[in-house]
């Protein structure tokens, strides 16, 4: 009897994030460096490059902000897929090494095979990010017992700076330093149609995968055992999701580089919205966090035109003081 209220009132929220992301997007697409107006924007976006403005925006903003949308909503989604699996609260893809791990493969790509293409650097970032979790999850399992929220925390923290330090020791020792501190600096500027074209099949793809297995991952965080008497393969149903986590953070970090915080952030202001369904959780998220990743570069953009402010430095400074909130908290939300 219950259902069909819920279902309504999911739908309105929902609504009223898309409300809401339609609004950033405009945002984003006028404000910036250069002044631009509405119809500008609906030049550019219908491809009719009439004026100088709408060029413009078609060729340098609309990808940029396309590849915020496409950010926002993977590393959202996967932070909330982390936090499912794991019942921790403190989950993020930026702090449990999977971030540090892709810009350490990138840097050692860059290094070792300078001529990658875009599409190789990719894959690398995906090799990279797994073997970040994969290095952070085995020492924070090391103890008697499994790994605790705040252990795995502290797990991320010592293998992200570690990892961290390589792609900044290789840059530094074989003089691409510039060149890979400007790839992992954690922006959206330089995004190009052809880095879109690469990275958005993954993104997609991982999104889609992780919507199909929503309400596994829904028993899945709340509690293992129902899950297997309920007739679930878990250990299946986990490695496509740790895939899909790959695939998210792999393709963020190819295209801007660190960014941490917004898997963290988005998923607990969803639950505060939705309840702990992930079947609302996931789309949520994505919706949510494609609207807080154009709205942080929007603002990177014009807080101190015509000079960029980073937007990875927007994000923490925001991110950080929520993190201390749900520290301060206990970790508690899935205990």
């Amino acid at each position: 009897m219950n259902e069909q209220p819920k279902t309504i009132t999911f739908i309105s929220k929902f609504i009223l994030v898309l409300f809401l992301f339609i609004g950033a997007f405009l945002t984003s697409m006028v404000f910036g460096a250069a002044d631009t107006t509405i119809k500008d924007v609906w030049l550019a976006l219908t491809f009719q490059n009439t004026n100088e403005a709408a060029l413009m925006i078609n060729e340098i903003r609309l990808p940029r902000e396309i590849g915020a949308i496409l950010v926002g909503a993977a590393l959202s989604v996967s932070g909330a897929i982390m936090q499912g699996l794991t019942r921790n609260p403190l989950a993020d893809p930026g702090l449990l090494g999977l971030t540090a791990g892709a810009n350490a493969a990138l840097a050692v790509t860059m290094v070792f095979i300078p001529t990658a293409n875009y599409f190789g650097i990719m894959i690398a970032c995906f090799i990279g990010a797994a073997i970040g979790a994969i290095m952070v999850f085995g020492i924070g399992s090391m103890k008697k017992g499994g790994f605790s929220p705040f252990r795995i925390v502290l797990a991320g923290a010592a293998v992200s700076a570690f990892l961290f330090a390589v792609a900044e020791g290789g840059g530094i020792y074989f003089k691409i330093s510039k060149d890979v501190s400007m790839w992992t600096a954690g922006g959206l500027v330089g995004t190009s149609w052809s880095q879109l074209q690469a990275i958005f099949p993954f993104i997609v793809f991982g999104i889609l995968i992780s919507l199909t297995l929503s309400r596994q991952l829904t028993i899945l965080s709340l509690n293992e055992e129902v899950a297997v008497g309920l007739g679930q393969k878990i250990t299946q149903i986990k490695a496509i999701l740790f895939v899909v986590i790959i695939l998210l953070a792999g393709a963020s970090v190819a295209l801007v580089g660190n960014m941490a915080f917004i898997g963290l952030m988005i998923p607990h202001i969803v639950r505060a919205i939705v309840g702990t369904d992930y079947r609302s959780i996931l789309p949520m998220s994505a919706v949510l966090g494609a609207a807080f990743m154009l709205l942080a570069d929007t603002l990177g953009r014009t807080i101190n035109a015509p000079f960029e402010t980073p937007v990875a430095a927007i994000v923490a400074i925001m991110g950080l003081p929520f993190f201390l909130i749900i520290v301060r908290k206990g970790g508690k939300a899935f205990s």
